[in-house]
């Protein structure tokens, strides 16, 4: 997975969240107004967010979760809530400094340690869980599919991960979205047909002895994503 291409879009990324769009990215996910472009997305974050969540066991207390790409930490607090002792990793530095900010003074038995780096750092140790909300997106099938494999290395439970599903509608929104000003812009994000995925799971080594289980599509205005469930088999 520590290849040229995932090392320049993390690069890429990484710029992005925290230097081009760090202003705009707090607002969109705070409760401050936003445009109504902005606010279809949010929509669709929120939805997405309480699908992976209902996923997980409801009682977490004492599960190991990951937080793979936690941005302002809204699922991280979500997870802490319900018992999760998280690890909650983000490479912006600026979305990390944000959710440290928001935490709640109470999350119960729950706790949250958040960090900036590399959500695929062996070094985070093993998990329960893992969660990756929309921070697979950006990368091809076959790096997706890796970074699955280096996650379930370390992972004991679930793994409940987003992916841009290949769609002629997501392809159109993405053409008039760089017709946007750069503050409305995300990283492009690589649209990745669902049956490709599929395959490439099954096909991968690392991924031996777990399989697909749940998936969901969430359509709201402007975003458009996939949550998909890895099990052990």
């Amino acid at each position: 997975m520590e290849n040229a291409t995932y090392l320049e879009r993390r690069e890429a990324i990484e710029t992005y969240f925290d230097r081009t769009a760090a202003d705009a990215w707090s607002r969109l996910t705070s409760d401050a107004p936003v445009s109504r472009v902005r606010a279809t997305v949010r929509a669709g974050r929120d939805r997405m967010r309480a699908t992976l969540l209902s996923w997980l066991p409801q009682d977490l207390t004492g599960r190991r979760l990951l937080d793979a790409g936690c941005g302002t930490g809204m699922l991280s607090v979500e997870a802490a809530k319900r018992g999760a002792q998280v690890t909650a990793i983000d490479i912006s530095p600026t979305l990390v400094g944000l959710a440290g900010e928001r935490l709640p003074h109470d999350l119960g038995v729950g706790h949250i340690d958040f960090r900036v780096g590399d959500m695929l750092d062996p070094a985070l140790g093993r998990f329960d869980h893992v969660v990756s909300m929309d921070s697979l997106i950006h990368y091809e099938a076959a790096d997706i599919t890796a970074a699955l494999a280096k996650l379930a290395a370390r992972t004991s439970g679930s793994i409940v991960f987003t992916f841009a599903p290949r769609t002629a509608a997501l392809t159109v929104m993405h053409a008039v979205g760089k017709l946007f000003p750069r503050g409305d812009r995300a990283p492009a994000i690589v649209p990745v047909g669902e049956q490709t995925l599929r395959r490439l799971i099954a096909a991968e080594p690392g991924l031996k002895g777990w399989r697909c289980g749940r998936t969901e599509r969430i359509i709201s205005g402007f975003y458009t994503s996939q949550a998909m469930e890895l099990v052990p088999a």
